[in-house]
């Protein structure tokens, strides 16, 4: 259970969260009280970790709730209870978001019982009329209208997300009406599963465990090597023994009452390298459930097993040589943390689980010796992932040449967020800057003369596109903290003109391209930009919207030919 503890934990890396988009909008906070700054901060960092969405002001934009755009843009509208609104078009997914954040810590879950929305945002969908709706709120309802009124199958969700935990009783027949209507998913998020996105460099966790001969194999690079590395046969109760937060039960593996661990959690710190991050639901997970509950004797065949590493591994043989005792320094688990997860989460949702189901199911576990060999480490976390539906930037993320970029950026204030959540290496410092891995893979790919990709293909810069754009000799480690400023500075400007000019990523990324071929000033190429974006006139003869014509190489190639004459 989720203490007090994370609770102040939370508070501050909302804080942080707010810090940074204050730098980037360079916003005067200094008359904003400690509570406020982490109420509104909680919005930026929740909604990284909900949606495909990791860039500070990409979540701002999104943000509808009335005291965060009165205080940071002096725009008031009133948002009948959503606090934020996007949708992800990959996933045909549309999420709705609903924040109660406490300005002091509770014990225990607490019931919702006040109105989560306003009627007349709920009726706006229903009736279709939204001219009681104003702002973002209005913006937000006419795109989710569209969306749902389109041949595309869209799911729609509602989170409603509080720093202590919660639960929803009563529901008001409009939210139930939304329900029905629409099929709306309420998602419930409080501070247990909160506390779970925090990454904090934890301490080492210690296990030590026992298995029959017939249960376990050895394996070492050679003959001659005496690192060994291990595959293991384990029933559910030792993974859970093993992984969870009470250090005395890590240790104790001649453990015969298993009650003890019907009432412990996971220890995140064995989660820290896992390159996933929480699916808070998904099918996958389902599925887990459902196998432990209904067939536990066949989990051994259905799962794909967890991959551990280890700083060492100390093995001895004991009763008589039919059993070996390992000893785990530094575990992490690389590779099954959703199944890890969903493991705990099957046990602690009912005592008689243990018992009755996780004593007789088995897995799959492989322990590997990497003593402090960060490299293989990471390389060990993106091959075992491969072969599973995992993004090729959370697999890439733990390559070295990604925590090289991250440490130099560092160095010039910038945050390099390889993982959802981060809010830089050293909490104490005052950063300029935060860019994502995704995002600047999509500056490296306009600077390479492919803006059009940039966004319509960005899958392809952690695949297809990677070697070139990371490890090719074009690429230049120095150069990176000037590329993150000139990508800021273009948003600037373009914030500057958003009553003249509209601004999306596609054009920032355009200008980006633009700069690395022309010498004037940003404004300048914003408006050369948009008079070539007036001119061109596609091959079909269609009207296409700005941001069609930005995808398409012939809009690129008809750029080049207007604006490349110039430097000769």
């Amino acid at each position: 259970m989720a203490n007090i503890n994370d609770y102040k934990i939370i508070g501050k890396k909302s804080s942080k969260y707010f810090e940074l988009l204050a730098k980037e909008l360079e916003f005067d906070y200094s008359n904003i009280d400690s509570k406020q700054l982490e109420r509104l901060g909680f919005y930026l960092f929740i909604i990284e970790h909900l949606t495909p969405l990791n860039d500070i002001l990409d979540i701002t934009d999104i943000v509808s709730d009335t005291e965060f755009n009165s205080i940071l843009f002096n725009e008031k509208f009133d948002d009948f209870g959503i606090d934020a609104i996007t949708i992800n078009e990959e996933e045909n997914h549309i999420q709705l978001f609903n924040f109660k954040y406490r300005n002091k810590f509770s014990v225990g879950k607490q019931s919702l019982n006040e109105t989560i929305l306003s009627s007349k945002f709920i009726n706006a969908l229903i009736t279709e009329n939204l001219t009681k709706l104003e702002g973002k709120t209005k913006r937000g309802a006419k795109k989710i209208l569209e969306k749902l009124n389109s041949n595309d199958e869209y799911r729609i969700s509602l989170y409603v997300v509080s720093n202590e935990d919660i639960e929803i009783k009563n529901k008001d027949h409009h939210l139930e009406q939304l329900e029905n209507t629409y099929g709306l998913e309420i998602v419930t998020i409080g501070l247990e599963q909160i506390s779970q996105f925090v990454s904090l460099r934890p301490s080492p966790i210690h296990s030590e465990l026992i298995v029959d001969n017939d249960a376990i194999m050895s394996f070492s690079e050679s003959s001659i090597s005496s690192s060994k590395s291990y595959i293991l046969r384990l029933p559910l109760s030792e993974v859970i023994r093993i992984t969870c937060n009470e250090i005395e039960l890590r240790a104790n593996y001649a453990i015969e009452d298993l009650t003890p661990l019907s009432n412990v959690n996971i220890d995140y710190s064995v989660l820290f390298d896992n390159v996933r991050g929480l699916v808070v639901k998904s099918k996958y997970n389902e599925n887990i459930y459902h196998s432990l509950k209904n067939d536990p004797s066949k989990f051994f065949m259905y799962n794909n097993g967890l991959t551990l590493t280890a700083n060492d591994i100390r093995a001895e043989s004991v009763n008589a040589n039919k059993k070996v005792k390992l000893s785990l320094d530094s575990i992490q688990v690389l590779n099954g943390g959703q199944s890890l997860r969903t493991i705990h989460s099957f046990n602690s949702s009912d005592s008689k689980h243990l018992e009755d189901y996780l004593s007789n199911s088995e897995i799959l576990v492989r322990i590997f010796k990497t003593s402090k060999d960060s490299e293989l480490n990471n390389k060990i976390a993106e091959y075992t992932n491969s072969q599973n539906s995992i993004s090729n930037v959370d697999l890439k993320s733990l390559r070295s040449e990604q925590l090289q970029i991250e440490q130099y950026l560092d160095e010039h204030n910038i945050i390099y967020s390889r993982k959802t959540g981060d809010t830089g290496l050293d909490n104490s410092k005052n950063y300029r800057h935060k860019i994502s891995m995704e995002r600047f893979g999509q500056i490296l790919m306009s600077l390479r003369g492919m803006p059009e990709r940039a966004t319509n293909q960005k899958k392809s810069i952690f695949d297809k596109y990677y070697n070139d754009l990371f490890l090719s000799n074009k690429f230049s480690l120095e150069e990176c903290p000037k590329l993150v400023e000139d990508y800021f500075n273009i948003k600037k400007e373009y914030e500057k003109v958003k009553s003249s000019i509209e601004s999306s990523e596609q054009k920032v990324f355009y200008i980006l391209y633009l700069q690395s071929k022309l010498e004037e000033p940003i404004i300048d190429l914003i408006n050369t930009l948009e008079k070539i974006i007036q001119e061109y006139i596609p091959t079909s003869g269609k009207t296409l919207t700005a941001a069609r014509k930005l995808i398409q190489l012939n809009f690129k190639t008809f750029l080049d030919s207007q604006v490349l004459p110039t430097t000769n």
